[in-house]
């Protein structure tokens, strides 16, 4: 990543660096340094259904092979015309058309003009009409149209002197600052329009244009929704008065607020809309406006053109990443996620911030909440804006362990103090994922806060310094001046007393060797009496340990043990003889001390633990595990705090507290680690497994979530260095069950290799997908699930050559085969076993990538196995996968087919019956991977069935080439007046023959009706696939009938129509061969 200094970009800040995203999937960012991010703010509440959508992706690349660019001042794309009509449809009516263009900015300025221009295209026209009403506080874009309409201070401030003057403001809607607690609901919209119409008058309401507002104001205040009501009245002022309304959805619009457009929940629709951020969700640059009725029928009435445009507006590029972001919207019913979500987004941050000092507010609608941070709740009093309180949180959390992304701003209040972040995630979030953001962000707000407060402490600590500094020098200036005055006198008393001070000189220099003396006595009694000062406290001491934390209170508690250790290392320091009992009474004290500091937080700890909780409980309402109390967090965390800061070895209460969280976690998972075995036994030994029958994808789901509630616990309680430590070691007895239940599934896998295999792919999946989960959310625990992986893993990857040599294995058991060409079981059974693991092809294709192209072709497990669980990339099922596995498609249908017929030419007889067979095995290997999943994978590659077939169709038309030896015409062979092909001469030419000859054709018209009868008998005796039997019955036609006829055509008269020889005209044998299909 280029420093700032060294960076070609202009970034939006030149001095700091900016982390950079080098992937993204899902919900997270993934930065250079391997930091993986929930995005929880969507970047500015605009990645709607998260990152790396391939949906999107697909058709992008799509509409970039058909049409890259289009100028819409000369043509028009269906893609632009398929977007525009879904978003008119979405307004159910209300709105006509729909302009796309490329940012919110562009939409804003685009309806101001469509505003102003509808005025001079209605009949009659109002050309006066070119101001604007918008509210304080707002923001509406960065050019300068956009930014003259907003009232967001800070933004405004370097460019005022240009930006428009047609442009005034009225109050905000904003409740928690601007409504007296007395006034209702009804009565602040009522004052709020009653403003609005003041405005109107005020600059004269003809000339207004439009009122524009958000009805949930984003950026500038914070998720602020418009009170029930408040659009309703605003438009009615707008309409008294002629002049239209402008909503601005950019951020809060398209699904963002609960409802498809915001304006829903009022029941209110614009004049005109803007939309911007999910519009796209990201995956290209495009927003738009929405015109109603009334204003496109001004223009349709009107000159029918409206005087605007971009280069890239309609750009069909972007439009086709946004229509199918719409698409998966309204398909995956995620509007109604949203509403969900955000009613359990918004309980949760109350229920984890509602008591918090210093938030102030909690609001928003759907998932786009915002919490506004306060320096006293009481008055509402903003931090001031030198806090930067939101941006320092909003850094704090992509700072490791938090890694959650929120949206800062300032300016709440009063444009310039105050501060609130936004939380906008995907509207596709789980409550699982709900509940990792309020609990970070509880976390965040918590840590911000105090870092906060302690450094405001340490200012006014450093301002009551300075202020007894400034004394002391104000006194120091004083004895400077009075030494002075002395240093004068002494000079003139010198002068007069030189004789006495040579009389003097000797008792002067005994008398301060008799004051220094004086002055160390002091000193040594000063310094023995403060070191016997502990000795002297010690009862006080003693009578507070003895007491305990409980009963002495912890404060007070661990303020005396710091008393004790302080006063044993000044002791200690001194090394006198005579503190040396002291001293050991001391150690004794603080040992003391120690232990019941530490049997207070295992009892506590024990008390607030319960022996298990019920996992099913908490997964199947997919609700949260349970963590400790804040309170004994916060009373844990004061006895840690003591102990890892007085302890040069390891601390002492990791291992308490790994003992205690250690057996609750066991206890709570083992009825699941018992139930992951007991489900994969199985009542018939030959039964195939089926996905998600057995109980581990439940216990690696509870032990997900028990495990994220236990690390979230250790953060609230230990130092950072401890959290790896603890974590790992509360974790290690629950992990140790899990690797033995996987060892016991193991052995069943191992047992039933053939039919329970797909468990193994499972377990890996499912295995491998907690490591992944876990390790995002804590960085702990990878190399402890990959070992207790490793022995199913192993297993998988055997499996895939076994299930190979159990294939021959069936096949060189097969004593006989059906004498009319049937298929053997064995071929569906194995097309069986492919179409299932299609069904976990996810942790196969990670299996066959470790193992390499062709590696299943031993059993002999790979030098190269590690027991490192591969990561999210490589169960990305990208096109080495999907190669690799088919290629194990192929191998096992070509070895299948050869063991087949290998068997086939030593049981069958003859070789139109080995041909049927053969292609029998080859039609039903065919029907199963067209009709299951089998067929995107295997399109195309099934190349090898045409050899097979070719083959089978070679075996059976040797039956063909017998028959039709005798339709050869050997008679003219050669002589040089052979009859012409399709010569319906017959009479002449048989009459030219000899009675030889004629002897001679009547022969082969019998052998032939003959060996053709027997041909058709034998053909519909056998057991064919009825794509077979097309397949032959159309060989033998093929094959037959032009020699048929021409031999018809040439001799059918030598039996002059008795049928004696000629049994079948032509007519009569086409119908046979008919007969054949």
């Amino acid at each position: 990543m280029p420093a700032a200094a060294t960076s070609a970009v202009i970034h939006r800040s030149l001095t700091g660096d900016f982390p950079q995203i080098v992937d993204s999937e899902g919900h997270y960012l993934i930065l250079d340094d391997g930091r993986r991010i929930f995005d929880a703010s969507g970047g500015a509440a605009v990645a709607c259904i998260g990152h790396g959508n391939a949906r999107v992706h697909d058709a992008i690349i799509a509409q970039l092979k058909q049409v890259s660019y289009c100028s819409t001042t000369f043509y028009t794309t269906d893609v632009c015309e398929r977007l525009c009509q879904e978003l008119v449809n979405s307004t159910h009516g209300m709105m006509k058309r729909a302009y796309i263009v490329n940012s919110g900015s562009e939409a804003m300025e685009a309806a101001m003009k469509l505003a102003r221009q509808y005025y001079l295209e209605k009949t009659p026209a109002e050309p006066n009409r070119t101001r604007f009403i918008a509210r304080k506080h707002s923001y509406h874009g960065t050019t300068l149209g956009s930014l003259s309409m907003s009232g967001h201070v800070t933004r405004r401030a370097n460019f005022e002197p240009m930006l428009l003057s047609c442009v005034s403001r009225v109050s905000r809607c904003f409740p928690y600052r601007d409504k007296p607690e007395h006034e209702t609901n009804s009565q602040y919209v009522a004052r709020l329009a009653d403003e609005l119409d003041q405005e109107f008058q005020r600059v004269g309401a003809d000339t207004v244009c439009a009122f524009v507002a958000e009805p949930v104001v984003g950026a500038a205040l914070g998720c602020v929704p418009f009170v029930p009501g408040y659009l309703k009245a605003m438009k009615a002022v707008c309409e008294k008065y002629g002049a239209l309304l402008i909503l601005d959805e950019v951020m809060c619009g398209m699904g963002r607020s609960g409802t498809y457009h915001a304006w829903e929940q009022d029941g209110t629709a614009p004049d005109i809309q803007t939309l911007g951020k999910c519009l796209g969700g990201g995956y290209q640059p495009i927003a738009g406006v929405l015109a109603g009725k009334r204003v496109m029928e001004g223009f349709e009435k009107g000159t029918g053109v409206f005087v605007h445009g971009h280069t890239y507006q309609g750009h069909p590029v972007a439009c086709a990443a946004a229509l199918e972001v719409q698409k998966i919207i309204r398909e995956e019913n995620l509007v109604q996620n949203v509403a969900e979500m955000g009613k359990l987004l918004s309980t949760r941050l109350r229920d984890l911030l509602a008591s918090h000092p210093n938030v102030g507010d909690i609001r928003g609608s759907g998932l786009f909440l915002g919490i506004e941070f306060v320096r006293d709740k009481t008055t509402k009093e903003p931090f001031p804006s030198s806090s930067n309180v939101a941006f320092a949180i909003a850094e704090l959390g992509l700072t490791r362990p938090y890694c959650v992304a929120v949206y800062p701003s300032s300016g709440t209040a009063d444009g310039v103090n105050g501060d609130h972040i936004i939380i906008s995630p995907p509207y596709n979030i789980t409550p699982t994922d709900v509940e990792i953001i309020a609990t970070t962000v509880q976390r965040l707000a918590t840590s911000t806060i105090m870092a906060v407060g302690l450094s405001s402490g340490l200012h006014a600590a450093d301002e009551e310094t300075r202020a007894e500094v400034d004394v002391l020098n104000s006194r120091l200036e004083k004895t400077t001046q009075l030494t002075k005055k002395i240093q004068a006198c002494l000079g003139r008393l010198d002068a007069t007393g030189k004789s006495v001070r040579d009389v003097s000189g000797p008792l002067n220099g005994e008398t301060k060797r008799l004051q220094i003396l004086g002055n160390n006595i002091d000193a040594v009694i000063q310094a023995i009496e403060k070191l016997r000062q502990p000795a002297d406290s010690k009862e006080d001491e003693e009578n507070i340990i003895r007491q305990g934390p409980e009963k002495a209170g912890l404060s007070n508690y661990l303020n005396s043990i710091k008393r004790l250790n302080k006063a044993l290392e000044n002791m200690q320091t001194s090394n006198l003889r005579a503190n040396q009992q002291t001293i050991s009474d001391l150690q004794r004290l603080v040992k003391n001390g120690n232990t019941q500091l530490e049997n207070s937080f295992d009892k506590l700890l024990r008390t607030e633990t319960p022996r298990s909780v019920e996992p099913l409980h908490y997964i199947t309402k997919d609700r949260p595990f349970p963590l400790l109390s804040q309170d004994t967090i916060s009373k844990l965390s004061l006895m840690n705090s003591y102990v890892s800061g007085n302890s040069a070895s390891e601390n002492s209460l990791v291992k308490i507290y790994a003992e205690v969280r250690g057996a609750y976690l066991s206890q709570t998972l083992v009825n699941l680690a018992l139930a992951s075995v007991n489900t994969a036994k199985k009542k018939s030994h030959d039964a195939i497994y089926r996905a998600g029958t057995n109980g581990i994808g439940m216990y690696a789901q509870a032990m997900e979530g028990l495990f994220a509630a236990e690390y979230d616990n250790i953060c609230g309680i230990f130092m950072r260095q401890d959290w790896g430590p603890a974590f790992q070691t509360t974790c290690q007895g629950p992990l140790a069950e899990l690797a033995r239940t996987i060892r016991e599934i193991n052995n069943h896998i191992k047992a039933h290799l053939t039919t329970d295999c797909y468990l193994a792919y499972e377990v890996t999946e499912i295995m491998s997908g907690l490591s992944n989960n876990l390790d995002t959310r804590t960085g702990e625990l990878k190399a402890s699930l990959a070992a207790a992986l490793k022995p199913v893993r192993e297993t998988a990857k055997m499996s895939l050559a076994e299930l190979l040599d159990d294939t021959r294995r069936k096949v060189a058991t097969i004593q006989a085969l059906p004498a009319d060409g049937s298929p053997m079981p064995v071929v569906s059974e194995t097309m069986q076993r492919l179409q299932t693991m299609v069904d976990f092809l996810r942790p196969i294709s990670s299996i066959m990538v470790s193992l390499g192209d062709g590696g299943w072709k031993s059993s002999t497990p790979s030098n190269t196995s590690s027991d490192a669980i591969p990561s999210l990339a490589s169960f990305d099922i990208g096109a080495d996968g999907k190669e690799i596995f088919a290629h194990y498609c192929t191998d096992t249908v070509d070895s299948l087919m050869s063991a087949l017929e290998q068997k086939a030419r030593l049981l069958l007889k003859g070789k139109s019956v080995l041909g049927v067979f053969l292609a029998n095995s080859i039609t039903i290997i065919e029907r199963m991977v067209r009709d299951s999943d089998l067929k995107p994978l295997l399109e195309g590659r099934l190349a090898g069935l045409d050899v097979w077939r070719k083959k089978a169709k070679a075996l059976y038309s040797d039956s063909c080439k017998e028959v039709s030896m005798h339709l050869f015409d050997v008679i003219h062979t050669n002589r040089t007046q052979r009859p012409p092909s399709g010569s319906n001469e017959s009479a002449s030419i048989v009459k030219s023959l000899s009675s030889k000859d004629k002897d001679a054709i009547k022969a082969k018209f019998q052998t032939f009706n003959a060996s053709f009868d027997e041909l058709v008998a034998r053909h519909k005796s056998l057991n064919m696939e009825r794509e077979v039997r097309q397949m032959f019955g159309k060989d033998i036609q093929q094959m037959l009938e032009p020699l048929y006829n021409r031999f018809w055509d040439r001799y059918h008269e030598v039996d002059k129509g008795r049928g004696k020889y000629v049994k079948y005209d032509k007519s009569a044998i086409a119908a046979v061969f008919l007969s054949l299909y």
